[in-house]
């Protein structure tokens, strides 16, 4: 790994940059690493499906998250590296689509849904918690993983040492997370504050406009790694949710929610899943067992 980051690389905005050398540096955003891409037809698919569509097209359009170190950050060209990325690269080499073709579209908490019904992006790969709430307005392959939500203060706090710590406490989140809302529900005597981006969290962190960033705990372990001198998990990043992470598509597509399913399973019986997490999350995490897949 490279060197920790210090606290200037946050307050000058550039955490996003940085983390994503260091992902690339691990191996990450290795092109001799890239999924298998299918030899396809799309005579394969159902006719009108959406595999059909795309394998015709021989492109995709992805949504991930720009600013999560070893899921989703962008990398010096650009484009996005990490786990979630990895995934994505999976799913498209199914339908015979290059990791060239890929068009990788910034998704935020809060615009997820909206980018699916609207047809902006075909699927999200997003750190995106499968719950009954969302799956009114879209659907979700997966889980591929599941996380919890931990909390993450500066290294001097000592104030702070779980969540039945935080009345009083400014605990900073991304607008229309999981996470956000599980504040809301329970903890309504501490001030939730909300950000677009995670990143932003951690600026305001650093910046002292906040006590505590609270989301899944290994969003929060990707920017510990990237600054270790300045940041920590609470607890060593204890969990007090279950996040499973599924992948977004058009509500009522069941033919491609099937085949996105079927896709995963491959990827973890052929270790393709396994080495995805090895080269992304994996240069800090251990590898966990692949989730059971869900298929609702």
């Amino acid at each position: 790994m490279s060197k920790p980051l210090n606290r200037r690389l946050f307050l000058t905005g550039t955490v996003g940059t940085a983390a994503a050398l260091t992902l690339a540096a691990c191996g990450g955003g290795d092109s001799s690493d890239e999924p298998e891409v299918a030899e396809v037809d799309t005579a394969d698919f159902p006719e009108g499906s959406t595999m059909a569509r795309l394998a015709d097209a021989g492109a995709i359009t992805i949504g991930t998250k720009f600013d999560q170190p070893l899921f989703g950050q962008a990398g010096p060209d650009g484009d996005p590296v990490g786990f979630d990325v990895e995934i994505g690269k999976i799913i498209a080499g199914a339908l015979g689509i290059e990791a060239g073709s890929i068009t990788w579209t910034e998704t935020v908490s809060a615009n997820r849904e909206p980018f699916i019904e609207n047809g902006q992006v075909d699927i999200v790969v997003a750190t995106y918690t499968i719950n009954d709430t969302r799956k009114e307005v879209v659907d979700f392959a997966g889980p591929y993983y599941v996380a919890g939500q931990a909390l993450m203060v500066l290294a001097d706090n000592e104030d702070i040492t779980g969540e039945d710590s935080l009345a009083g406490k400014k605990v900073a989140s991304v607008e229309g997370s999981t996470p956000a809302q599980y504040i809301l529900d329970n903890h309504p005597d501490s001030e939730l504050v909300t950000f677009d981006t995670y990143s932003n969290c951690v600026t305001a962190l650093i910046n002292g406009q906040v006590d505590v960033v609270t989301t899944d705990n290994v969003i929060l372990a990707g920017f510990v790694e990237s600054d270790p001198d300045n940041l920590k998990l609470v607890n060593d990043g204890e969990t007090f949710t279950e996040e499973p992470y599924g992948i977004g598509l058009a509500l009522g597509d069941d033919d491609f929610r099937t085949f996105i399913n079927d896709t995963l399973q491959a990827a973890y019986d052929d270790g393709a899943w396994a080495s995805a997490w090895e080269s992304t999350a994996g240069v800090v995490l251990p590898t966990p067992e692949p989730p059971a897949i869900d298929r609702y």
